[in-house]
């Protein structure tokens, strides 16, 4: 669906291009016709923008050109007009195309063709990338992560529950997660690794090499650009540093999962 507005002062021709755009597209909405400068620019202050508009130049209290030094237009313009005199200003703005009256309906519907092809592809690839977006969620939340971790502990194998994990770390090339006990054990995967095995919503990436629980941070601290997290075990607290880089991101995940 186009939502359309209609600026035309005279009520023959508004009607006359409302019909033309009813005829020929289908999915095409008049939100509103406006006869002036005035009203145009009270009617765009009030209400949502429309996806089109169609733009007689030549209005009875000035031009039309004149609401855009009162309103910032942003969405695509079709002026109309019995002058072909404004064409070069025309498209100085945010003009699709330049259709003189009587406005035929092979030129209208050439201008309609020639506005979905310029902005169409915009509105298509957001409403695809929500749609992967939407998809993504979907699968994640569906998706099977690690319950458990097995580990060494001397001449003993542990079983440690994911939600048990206070944190992972890695030092001098080898990855470690502390338990919420205190405990510290060696793993076999890499942060890269796990970051795809453990759950999205309760672990977050803070930099290259930390990886924390969201259920064991006890304070998040300002350090400069960065943050510092307090992580609280049973036996001690353990700080992390969110990298810079990752504050914008860190910041979204804690509004999303706190």
């Amino acid at each position: 669906m186009i939502n359309v507005l209609i600026i035309e002062d005279e009520p023959l021709a508004a009607e006359k291009l409302e019909q033309m755009l009813n005829h020929q597209h289908y999915d095409v909405h008049v939100l509103s016709v406006c006869n002036s400068v005035v009203q145009t620019v009270k009617w765009l202050n009030s209400n949502p923008h429309p996806d089109l508009a169609f733009f007689d130049i030549q209005l009875g209290d000035g031009i039309s050109f004149d609401i855009f030094d009162q309103v910032a237009i942003r969405f695509p313009v079709i002026f109309t007009t019995a002058y072909d005199n404004f064409a070069v200003k025309a498209f100085k703005v945010n003009s699709v195309d330049y259709l003189l009256k009587p406005v035929d309906e092979d030129e209208l519907q050439s201008a309609i063709n020639k506005y979905e092809q310029l902005h169409q592809p915009v509105i298509n690839s957001t409403g695809i990338y929500n749609a992967i977006q939407s998809t993504a969620k979907m699968i994640i939340d569906g998706k099977k992560y690690k319950d458990r971790f097995v580990v060494n502990a001397g001449e003993h194998i542990r079983v440690i529950k994911t939600c048990d994990i206070a944190c992972f770390y890695s030092e001098e090339k080898s990855t470690f997660l502390l338990t919420g006990k205190g405990k510290h054990y060696s793993v076999d995967h890499s942060l890269n690794q796990l970051e795809d095995e453990i759950n999205p919503s309760f672990f977050f990436r803070t930099s290259r090499k930390e990886v924390v629980n969201l259920e064991n941070i006890s304070d998040i601290v300002n350090y400069g650009s960065r943050c510092k997290i307090i992580v609280k075990t049973d036996k001690d607290t353990k700080e992390l540093i969110v990298s810079r880089e990752r504050m914008k991101s860190f910041k979204k995940w804690l509004a999303e999962e706190m």
